[in-house]
């Protein structure tokens, strides 16, 4: 099996699940360019591995992640098309096996909108989640302003992604964005039996219902990412997002 090009990024093969562990946790698991490198890649080589027919999304020490680490994303001076973190929202996407995560702790940003990805979400009763780019002078990014109000419904889409308040496991399910709430000591282990139930079905079947229930978004959301995309540099660079990350980065400093 292929190594990870980077070391917060661990891949592992565990009866025929391709488990990929974001593996950050003096920093709550944010995300920098290199981890969304590994991401990205640990999707493709598990989608054309054979040993594996399901993937396993995962975090470290009781966190999924709380989304981009902003020195990263501010020192990235790349397109937003060339960004490292766009080639893992268009591999979210592309993958056409199955992807089940399993939630903990934070779930921030592409922590939640990676989700609207997945096939099968378990999460953990204290974790909570938080779309919060409007509270940072910016917009929805990974396909998530098309594929959330289609998955829950406009107003409730709405509240979540206008506002950017936190919301806990218990509203996700309400809400339909994940299909279990277990305890701590639990959700992995949930997750992992699910995953490799799922793993132990004809996987050529399994990969073309996956396809059928998606069917009508192969052009639909990259496009969607690249409109996103287009609107998140342009507001990156307002003065309100500006204010907002330097900010960050002196509360940062202080501390």
């Amino acid at each position: 099996m292929n190594q990870s090009l980077d070391s917060n990024i661990r891949y592992s093969i565990e009866n025929k699940v391709f488990i990929i562990e974001i593996h950050r946790p003096e920093k709550k698991n944010a995300l920098l360019p290199g981890m969304y490198r590994a991401l990205a890649e640990g999707l493709r080589i598990a989608d054309n591995s054979e040993e594996a027919n399901v993937i396993l999304i995962k975090g470290a020490d009781d966190c999924f992640t709380s989304g981009n680490d902003v020195n990263g994303f501010v020192g990235d001076g790349a397109t937003s098309e060339d960004r490292p973190s766009t080639a893992f929202m268009h591999a979210l996407n592309d993958t056409q096996k199955p992807i089940v995560a399993a939630v903990s702790g934070l779930a921030i940003g592409i922590g939640t909108t990676m989700l609207f990805h997945c096939d099968l979400i378990y999460a953990s009763e204290d974790c909570f989640f938080q779309l919060p780019f409007t509270r940072l002078g910016l917009c929805p990014e990974a396909g998530s302003s098309y594929l959330l109000p289609r998955q829950i419904g406009y107003l409730r889409a709405a509240e979540l992604m206008l506002l950017g308040d936190r919301f806990t496991a218990v509203k996700a399910k309400e809400y339909g964005i994940v299909n279990e709430v277990l305890p701590q000591s639990e959700y992995l282990q949930f997750a992992k039996s699910k995953a490799e139930e799922l793993a132990a079905l004809p996987s050529q079947s399994v990969q073309a219902s996956k396809k059928l229930l998606k069917s009508g978004r192969d052009k639909i959301i990259p496009e969607t990412i690249t409109d996103e995309l287009k609107e998140f540099s342009r507001l990156l660079k307002t003065p309100d997002a500006r204010a907002i990350v330097q900010s960050f980065l002196d509360r940062k400093k202080a501390g």
